[in-house]
């Protein structure tokens, strides 16, 4: 079942887009989050296959919420969504983060969703290049089946293995609220 994670601050452009992409393909599951930190709690959720993320939102910016899923979920699709289309933007995210699209708002509804479907195609690509990869590198003996059995977690529950280690070996855990939601006071 496909799922895409839409983000931006502003919960009546969230509510448009969704209504956009509603039937989009069958089964398609959209999560939407209200800014970057609500979007990486998702993001350790579970798995999305795209994230189209609004690039000026107060807190974390699109940049940096997209460079952070790269690391929980390196084979989503992301694309950057901006009412302010201008070139060294474009340019820092391509760079920067490897999107896919560049989109503008307001957005032409059909071209929308063909950015989508073509987004979601492409996760499916990437999906099928990595299994491949390490078919083939296991057959050559490259990879052990310890190796082979963490690409197949991770595919299934994207940062399930990823560990950080502090200075000392010690492994850095994150806070135990960390993936919850802020509680109001």
């Amino acid at each position: 079942m496909p799922r895409l994670l839409l983000v931006d601050d502003e919960p009546s452009q969230l509510k448009a887009l969704q209504r956009t992409l509603r039937g989009l393909c069958p089964d398609l599951h959209m999560d939407l989050a209200l800014g970057g930190e609500e979007a990486l709690t998702h993001l350790r959720a579970r798995a999305h296959d795209a994230i189209l993320a609004d690039l000026r939102m107060p807190g974390m910016d699109g940049l940096t919420l997209l460079g952070q899923a790269a690391r929980w979920q390196p084979l989503a699709v992301p694309m950057l969504l901006t009412g302010v289309a201008d070139f060294a933007t474009a340019q820092r995210a391509l760079n920067e983060t490897g999107i896919f699209r560049y989109l503008t708002k307001p957005w032409e509804p059909e071209l929308l969703r063909a950015h989508v479907c073509a987004a979601l195609a492409e996760f499916q690509h990437r999906v099928t290049q990595q299994t491949q990869a390490a078919a083939w590198q296991a057959e050559q003996g490259v990879l052990s089946p310890q190796e082979l059995e963490r690409l197949r977690l991770e595919r299934e529950e994207p940062g399930l293995t990823h560990v950080e280690w502090a200075d000392d070996g010690a492994v850095l855990m994150p806070a135990l609220d960390a993936h919850l939601p802020s509680m109001p006071r």
